[in-house]
């Protein structure tokens, strides 16, 4: 098993070779990346546009969340607490990061005639914001409502 003293030399030693062949080396760079490989992004150009796209994905996808940053990484309090909440139910779900898109998080709040977000819609309806989805969650609707929705290997 190598050390981590070793391991170090050999990191250096190899960072000292490829350096005297081919220049400073750079562990970490950020434009070396082909543009193929940044992130796509659709531009919505205004809210008839955010409208519909919002409608399309509602009606699209039978779990669809709203929410500020991503499940893996939410960046709200409320967010994180209707991820944790829809993870417990065991259901899978789609989402929508609208700090990416000024003009969903705009129009999601119109298209519900809901102030807030984290915004979560089943089955083309929207059912509400964070308080609505843990109180539902606390009293066994929103399991009620999900039940179809469960996979399998979740199910009890």
């Amino acid at each position: 098993m190598m050390s981590l003293n070793m391991l170090s030399r050999s990191v250096t030693r190899t960072a000292l070779l490829s350096s005297k062949r081919l220049g400073p080396v750079s562990f970490f760079s950020n434009n070396d990346s082909h543009s193929d490989f940044a992130p796509q992004r659709k531009t919505i150009s205004d809210d008839d546009e955010a409208l519909k796209m919002i409608h399309e994905h509602v009606q699209t996808n039978h779990i669809m969340l709203y929410m500020k940053g991503n499940p893996s990484m939410p960046m709200c309090g409320f967010s994180a607490t209707v991820v944790k909440i829809l993870k417990d139910q065991g259901v899978d779900f789609s989402s929508v990061n609208v700090l990416d898109y000024p003009s969903i998080r705009e129009g999601v709040k119109k298209y519900s005639e809901w102030p807030t977000i984290p915004q979560l819609y089943v089955g083309g309806e929207f059912i509400g914001g964070c308080d609505i989805i843990t109180e539902m969650h606390k009293t066994g609707e929103l399991a009620d409502l999900l039940k179809p929705e469960k996979s399998d290997d979740k199910k009890e």
